[in-house]
């Protein structure tokens, strides 16, 4: 057997750069790169490995600079979901805190079902050094580090403790960094000294590997069911999540759903699924969704689920589906999603080879003409509401509904607009019309702030690998900006051209409201000065902070929109400019944070407390407990 003498990083770092996922007719490099952070963990290890690949072989394996291990990760997920899950980076992080740092991309990956590789230090194997700079220190269990942290956060867990082990665990990793059902987070652990251990490495480690992606067929006879079912439906509705965009599905749900007249709500993963002038799209559903899906929703007889893992977002807590003798076919290629609440019609299968064989099946059915009726009136009522949420109303401080619209008119069709927390995912799933499959990029599995900026960065990246020059559009209220704003640094460093529309509410405006609805009154919520008699920020002083100066400071492109008449006449032209422009663009445009987007009768179940000396919140608790009675145990109806 023919060997080359490396160290396991060097091992590691060529073995990625050989890997390939292939999906029906595309092939691409699984790991077409890998973020890092050095420290005394891994600059002689993962860093060495980079370095000399860097010198002998540049294209082989392209390292790229983060500011931040968490903003890593958080590109890698924007870069697969834009590559519908074949491919992402590796991120590499040196030993305690920068490990650390790296958990809540983890959990991020590993909630939106989006593969992230993740290289994380560990301390010295061999304990030679003991305790080292950076290690943990448990009197009960001296083995527990850092990177134990990772294990519920992580799809797939091992750590290198000797040099040998790398091969299983690195193939271990790849088969679930591409499989549709385990993907997620996968994090191998290397401690210091064992990546820089020698090995004598086959050469057939370091060839050329394919990984293709399943796409399973249905079961006979669960598919039948599912025909069955559907076939004796007065008033079907789909729910479509993520699913059908990362089986690259949305042709055929578009087919299926002309073929019989159907209507789609999404979730917020399922945004983009159908263009949203689309005769059978209703928009989102669940308790940031349309009142136009939530009405037929409630209402039908049959729900059919392609691709989504039902989060109380989608279902409304359980309030979203208030037919009495509903039935659920869910089809999910993960059997722990098609059960989900006592489904009666699971489907394990691939949303796209379901698909097909359902407009074959289903080829004589479509729904009455009253139900057309209804899907086309309730369609129409909702778009009167978003054009009038869009509406210029000259306000000095416009609502963030109206900001959207200025933002989506100055928008192109295949721009990608990109979110993750705060107000803003409830009101762009509302209003906001994606036109093209990759349009609609909300992070809301783990809704995490901070998530936005480099996230927008990995779409853009994405894009780019693909030869795509769309615009990336990053919309960001101050709250999240504040949590992780660093990597503004990469895109300049990089020249890689993003917008960002910084939302300046002066406060966390999402939570701010919800606290009003459970009685807490937006404590804690708001920006201001403390107020040391009172004990509280609830004063009237704002903080004297200045975002756009603090984009300014990076090196981006800044346009401040002033208060005034004309700030959403303002803010259109300056995306315009932005579009026309090569390098990136921050935009800062302050907002009023109580004009909310159109009800879309929506719930969401956050407890209230039972007892309380505040009216407020005892008001509160009465709303709820009267929410909560459409509430239902399960999804599905029982047998009889």
């Amino acid at each position: 057997m023919t060997t080359k003498t490396m160290t396991v990083s060097q091992a590691l770092v060529e073995f990625l750069a050989h890997q390939w996922t292939v999906d029906g007719d595309l092939r691409e490099r699984t790991i077409p790169g890998i973020f890092g952070i050095f420290g005394h963990g891994n600059v002689a290890g993962v860093g060495q490995a980079l370095k000399q690949l860097n010198v002998e072989q540049p294209d082989l394996m392209p390292y790229y600079q983060a500011r931040n291990e968490q903003a890593m990760v958080h590109q890698s997920v924007g870069y697969a979901r834009v590559h519908r899950r074949r491919g992402t980076f590796a991120s590499a992080a040196s030993v305690g805190p920068g490990a650390a740092n790296m958990l809540t991309g983890a959990a991020l990956a590993t909630s939106n079902r989006l593969p992230a590789l993740l290289l994380p230090s560990d301390t010295f194997a061999t304990r030679v050094a003991d305790p080292v700079l950076q290690q943990l220190e448990h009197p009960h269990d001296l083995g527990i580090q850092v990177t134990d942290a990772f294990r519920p956060v992580s799809r797939f867990f091992d750590r290198v403790e000797r040099p040998e082990q790398l091969y299983s665990i690195a193939l271990g990793a790849m088969r679930v960094l591409t499989d549709p059902v385990e993907t997620g987070a996968v994090t191998i652990a290397l401690p210091e000294d064992v990546q820089a251990e020698r090995l004598e490495v086959p050469l057939e480690f370091l060839q050329d590997r394919e990984w293709r992606i399943r796409r399973p067929r249905a079961d006979r006879d669960a598919f039948a069911a599912a025909v069955q079912a559907i076939r004796g439906a007065k008033r079907p509705f789909i729910v479509a999540g993520g699913g059908v965009l990362y089986s690259s599905a949305e042709e055929q749900l578009r087919e299926f759903v002309e073929v019989t007249g159907i209507a789609v709500g999404t979730s917020q993963a399922g945004g983009g699924v159908l263009a949203w002038d689309h005769p059978q799209y209703l928009g989102g559903i669940g308790a940031t969704g349309t009142l136009a899906a939530n009405r037929l929703a409630a209402d039908a007889d049959v729900i059919i689920g392609i691709g989504t893992r039902y989060s109380d977002f989608t279902t409304a807590s359980r309030t979203a589906f208030q037919n009495a003798d509903v039935t659920f076919v869910n089809i999910n290629v993960a059997s722990f999603d098609a059960y989900k609440h006592g489904t009666e019609v699971p489907v394990i299968a691939d949303a796209r080879e379901t698909l097909v064989e359902l407009i074959t099946a289903l080829e004589d059915y479509t729904v009455d003409s009253d139900y057309a009726q209804r899907i086309r009136a309730d369609k129409s009522e909702w778009d009167s509401a978003v054009d009038a949420a869009f509406a210029r109303s000259g306000l000095s401080l416009p609502g963030q509904p109206e900001i959207i619209g200025a933002v989506q008119a100055a928008s192109a069709p295949k721009d990608v607009i990109v979110q993750a927390a705060g107000s803003l995912p409830g009101d762009l799933h509302k209003l906001w019309r994606v036109r093209d499959a990759l349009g609609y990029h909300v992070e809301y599995a783990f809704s995490c702030m901070g998530y936005e900026i480099a996230g927008g960065i990995g779409v853009k990246r994405g894009l780019l690998a693909a030869g795509d020059d769309r615009d990336v559009i990053v919309m960001v209220g101050d709250g999240s900006y504040l949590m992780l704003n660093t990597e503004l640094v990469t895109a300049v460093a990089e020249g890689i051209k993003v917008i960002f529309v910084l939302i300046q509410n002066h406060g966390y405006a999402s939570i701010g409201h919800l606290s009003e609805t459970v009685g807490s009154e937006r404590f804690g919520t708001l920006y201001r000065e403390y107020n040391a008699d009172a004990r509280n920020f609830q004063g009237d002083a704002r903080l004297p902070i200045d975002l756009a100066a603090n984009a300014r400071s990076y090196g981006l492109d800044v346009v401040e929109i002033e208060p005034g008449p004309s700030a959403i006449d303002d803010l259109s032209a300056a995306v315009t400019a932005a579009k026309a422009s090569d390098s990136s663009t921050f935009i800062h445009i302050n907002s009023d944070p109580l004009i909310y987007a159109p009800d879309g009768a929506g719930w969401w179940d956050v407890p209230v407390p039972e007892v309380s000396t505040l009216p407020s919140t005892q008001q509160a608790r009465e709303s709820y407990e009267d929410l909560r009675l459409s509430q239902r145990p399960l999804l599905g109806k029982a047998k009889r």
